[in-house]
């Protein structure tokens, strides 16, 4: 687990075209992490003009920014620092409903009888989050720019390859298929190369809220919340409503004070 007093400084910045009038989300703030002490700052600019946003609460502390966009030139920037760490994430019986269920990127249902024969002899045991991770992480390459984005945990398993999300997603839908909740995080990842917003699994083992990233890119015990939910359809840090907008670039960056930590797969590791 981390160490007492660690530091992460994380930042966003978007360059994103609105091409017809548009209702624009962004999901790129922290999530709250009681127990830590952090700062933050959130620009949002139209044609060098600065934007009335609001800050809508979701679930799990999600954040999201919400403004109506006119055609023009849109410059995101977010950064934060945190210091120190956050307790456990709460679980409850809701949570429990939810992260059992198929959803549209983590087609449990699919996968019932061929996990039950893969993974069934680790049902209810820790070692069962290993295992997956490992079987992933096997079968798949991390291949950036390979897969659409409508793509589910299905279409990764016979592509075999894709990025941070679709690792995730398979690793979620096995797990719930499997009767272990799940759910897909997407969180800032100090380490994560390549850099960029990075997408792991949470699964409810042991009585915690556990990570699994099945892509090993970065030191999980380092990693900052953003959004979590029930796939990428929840987690999206970029969401439009009507109108047309192009994304030109987003520069994510993600660091801590010192040395990485290294990361043991067969350890259990949360979000703090």
């Amino acid at each position: 687990m981390p160490e007492v007093g660690l530091k992460r400084d994380v930042s966003a910045v978007l360059d994103v075209d609105i091409t017809d009038p548009t209702t624009i989300e962004l999901q790129i703030a922290i999530a709250p992490h009681p127990g830590t002490s952090f700062t933050e700052s959130l620009t949002i600019e139209l044609d060098g003009k600065p934007v009335e946003f609001t800050e809508v609460s979701g679930s799990h502390g999600n954040r999201i920014h919400v403004f109506e966009g006119a055609v023009g030139n849109l410059q995101v920037n977010y950064s934060a620092t945190v210091l120190g760490n956050t307790g456990p994430a709460p679980y409850d019986l809701h949570d429990r409903s939810v992260y059992l269920r198929p959803s549209r990127y983590a087609e449990a249902d699919k996968f019932y009888g061929f996990a039950a024969t893969e993974f069934g002899a680790y049902a209810d045991s820790e070692v069962l989050l290993e295992k997956i991770a490992a079987w992933v992480g096997s079968r798949l390459q991390y291949v950036p720019g390979s897969s659409d984005p409508i793509d589910g945990a299905v279409d990764t398993l016979l592509a075999g390859r894709g990025v941070c999300r679709d690792y995730a997603h398979l690793v979620v839908a096995m797990l719930r298929a499997v009767t272990v909740p799940a759910r897909l995080v997407a969180v800032y990842a100090p380490g994560c190369d390549p850099m960029d917003f990075h997408a792991v699994a949470e699964a409810y083992v042991g009585g915690q809220w556990r990570v699994v990233d099945a892509t090993l890119l970065a030191p999980r015990s380092t990693l900052v919340r953003i959004a979590t939910g029930r796939d990428a359809a929840d987690t999206a840090f970029l969401t439009n409503h009507k109108g047309a907008i192009t994304l030109n670039s987003s520069v994510v960056t993600a660091v801590v004070d010192g040395e990485l930590p290294i990361d043991d797969i067969g350890e259990l590791v949360s979000i703090t």
